[in-house]
């Protein structure tokens, strides 16, 4: 009997360590800052301003902290100051982020070709920027995310729901179903685990961001998509005299996202239009089409993929900037049954 106790509170011991381990492996709720010496009443403000999550907190500069209302000068030091002790920000070696790099999961976009292509899928925890002319795909493929990214992950899924704001109102929840049918998963299933929310304007779009923060820090979440990031911003602001505005707008959105795919290590995939070049270059250039948003685009996403169309269904894909992929080419194609290998 003493040794089926014992068998019993050891394996209740073994079940909380681990409940204590899967916690700190996410992010930490901004509610344990309360045991650190932080009001209720504080860390219910920095969650009405969006910031829900301990490494929400420690990733924002000090001015944005100041900036709500009721936290001074002081209590922001204080915040920040908890917040390094449970947030690790210093210095590490090359060998442990190696490790870290390695445990990386990579969503399956459906096609063999283009997986091998980006070195096994669209990676968590990075933005993915996909640009190109219209049909070529990008909507196509940002679909077939929102259904993949709930496999397994032994079977190139994240294990997670999907999180996904439309901008041009393209979303069609027919075409999950179809991606399902090919996966076996239930189609039911699949639309439940998807969040949509239609963004209206560029301001709008800002929002739905501190809406999906809230909604990250309450359940699991493998992927975020914006389709398209730029579409908005090309309506909202117009001419050379707003050009300034915009990109810093943009540049606050992309900084947004980013700091969505490191604290909840999702992977975030935005679409992008492109631009003719009607300028004297262009007469020399291969291609005359450039993804919009300028430099500050360029610079926030950590890959971009330039989809380009082929022969009947077949799509081409490129690397047209990547930290560790080679600049190449993968042909793919759009089935009734979402992406999949061009057949020969």
């Amino acid at each position: 009997m003493a040794m089926q106790a014992r068998a019993a509170a050891a394996s209740t011991a073994a079940a909380v360590v681990q409940e204590e381990e899967e916690e700190i492996c996410g992010p930490l709720p901004v509610t344990k800052l309360e045991a650190c010496g932080i009001s209720a009443t504080d860390c219910k403000k920095l969650e009405e301003a969006g910031y829900h999550t301990v490494e929400a907190v420690a990733f924002t500069p000090k001015k944005a902290l100041i900036a709500i209302k009721g936290i001074s000068e002081a209590k922001a030091d204080k915040i920040i100051a908890e917040c390094n002790k449970m947030v690790p920000m210093g210095f590490t070696t090359a060998t442990e982020f190696h490790q870290k790099r390695a445990e990386i999961i990579q969503l399956t976009t459906g096609s063999k070709e283009l997986d091998k292509l980006l070195g096994g899928g669209i990676e968590t925890g990075s933005i993915t920027e996909i640009f190109g002319e219209f049909r070529t795909g990008k909507t196509q493929i940002c679909h077939t995310l929102a259904v993949t990214c709930q496999l397994p992950v032994d079977m190139g899924g994240g294990e997670g729901r999907c999180l996904y704001i439309d901008t041009e109102g393209t979303f069609r929840p027919e075409r999950l179903l179809a991606v399902s049918e090919r996966y076996q998963l239930s189609g039911n299933d699949v639309l439940d685990n998807v969040a949509y929310a239609r963004a209206y304007n560029s301001d709008h779009q800002m929002q739905l961001l501190m809406q999906a923060a809230a909604m990250m820090s309450e359940s699991r979440y493998a992927l975020m998509i914006v389709d398209s990031a730029t579409a908005l911003y090309r309506t909202d602001y117009s001419g050379r005299g707003e050009l300034s505005a915009r990109q810093n707008h943009l540049a606050r959105f992309l900084r947004m996202l980013l700091r969505l795919a490191d604290e909840f290590g999702v992977a975030v995939v935005i679409t992008n239009q492109v631009v003719a070049q009607v300028d004297g270059a262009a007469m020399f250039a291969a291609d005359p089409k450039k993804p919009i948003g300028g430099n500050i685009m360029a610079h926030s996403s950590t890959t971009r993929l330039y989809l380009r169309k082929g022969r009947g269904e077949t799509r081409i894909c490129k690397i047209y900037d990547s930290p560790c992929l080679p600049e190449s080419e993968a042909m793919f194609a759009i089935n009734t049954d979402g992406i999949g290998d061009a057949k020969d």
